[in-house]
């Protein structure tokens, strides 16, 4: 069996706003084979700048474009595939946009292994755990703290038991910080709270903020600081009173390392749409040597939301899932199976691969660019 095609397509709603949310527009990535099996994977990023980096022609040995690379190639050597856009994309950058690109490769490519051996991506990754996992919904504050408690009592009464609010407009006041933490607090009632800060504050002020949020008994804190404030990280989880959660931003292996090595972290969260399942799989392992937790991070689409479930359900004390709830076609419709929780709790899909299928007109419907085809 080899790859025939590459075929790289973006994706975007007619109406997207300016917000932090990942689920407006999507880069989907279809490998093809002469067998005429097809697995299917995304990315996390900017569509426009995946796209790129998929079609790059050939510059040198160490400059190319993912087409390029495995075009030719078996798509059951997921590892050594892996190893090889690693090496051969060096001069693309080592922990950015292009693991995110090489990760939407390795989830089709994995996505395909799984249909060939008839076979869910879990029980390749070598079993899973956990046949259902409790699920969080996870959505922005609101403007205020009456807003942010009207979007949490929706979700409750929706049926989850646990929810997340993040991003904007944390970071304007301490007042208005306490004020929205608080109103999800109390929109939610007993549940699990989540609070993502979306990177905003320095490591003294996120120290005060989570001993002022600790009040309101929240899970964790996340993303408190900026993304690469390792230190930060270390000195503000040897005194918070509250679990520290991050990781979502992080492209792979490289860019966890720093972040398990010094055990900087309660919680890291991994987004198979950045690290694909092969990256995923090695942090897992490292991050289980260290008796942290793992939860994932999606706020994109049904196939980031299905790999998830595949690699969630494969660690050891997985406890949390994180559901987008975005209100979102792309989040709804992607795929002709709905991946959302039911009464709070999610199952893990045990078809073959990652056991959804695209919706094909909703594509055509919302393509608007393609490359790759022959």
């Amino acid at each position: 069996m080899k790859i025939t095609q590459l075929v790289c397509q973006i994706l975007r709603i007619p109406s997207v706003v300016a917000k932090t949310a990942s689920s407006q527009d999507a880069v989907v990535v279809r490998v093809r084979t002469d067998t005429g099996l097809e697995g299917v994977g995304e990315a996390d990023a900017s569509p426009e700048v995946v796209k790129a980096i998929v079609d790059a022609p050939f510059s040198h040995n160490i400059a190319c474009g993912l087409r390029e690379i495995v075009l030719g190639e078996n798509p059951l050597e997921t590892e050594r595939l892996w190893q090889k856009m690693y090496r051969r994309t060096m001069y693309f950058g080592r922990t950015s946009v292009t693991i995110a690109a090489m990760a939407a490769v390795d989830m089709a490519l994995w996505d395909l292994k799984g249909k060939h051996f008839g076979e869910p991506i879990h029980r390749l990754l070598g079993g899973k755990l956990h046949a259902r996992i409790k699920a969080y919904a996870s959505i922005l504050f609101g403007r205020d703290g009456r807003e942010t408690a009207d979007i949490a009592t929706r979700w409750r009464e929706a049926g989850y038991q646990a929810l997340k609010c993040g991003w904007e407009p944390m970071g304007t006041s301490e007042a208005l910080d306490v004020e929205l933490v608080e109103g999800a607090r109390r929109g939610l009632g007993e549940g699990t709270l989540l609070i993502d800060a979306g990177c905003v504050w320095d490591a003294r002020t996120a120290l005060r903020r989570a001993q002022r949020f600790a009040e309101s008994n929240i899970e964790w804190l996340e993303e408190p600081l900026r993304e690469d404030d390792v230190e930060g990280y270390v000195w503000l989880r040897d005194r918070s009173p509250v679990p520290i959660a991050a990781g979502e931003g992080e492209c792979g292996r490289e860019a966890f390392r720093p972040l398990i090595d010094r055990r900087a972290l309660d919680v890291y969260q991994v987004d198979l749409s950045r690290c694909g399942f092969t990256d995923a799989a090695y942090i897992r392992g490292r991050v289980e040597e260290i008796g942290a937790r793992l939860c994932n991070h999606c706020y994109t689409s049904p196939l980031t939301a299905a790999a998830s479930l595949h690699w969630l359900s494969t660690c050891r004390d997985a406890f949390l899932f994180e559901d987008c709830v975005e209100d979102s076609p792309l989040r709804h419709e992607l795929t002709t199976e709905k991946v959302q929780a039911v009464d709070g709790w999610i199952d893990v899909p045990d078809a073959p691969g990652l056991g959804v299928t695209l919706n094909e007109e909703f594509v055509a419907a919302h393509l608007i660019a393609e490359s790759g085809r022959k």
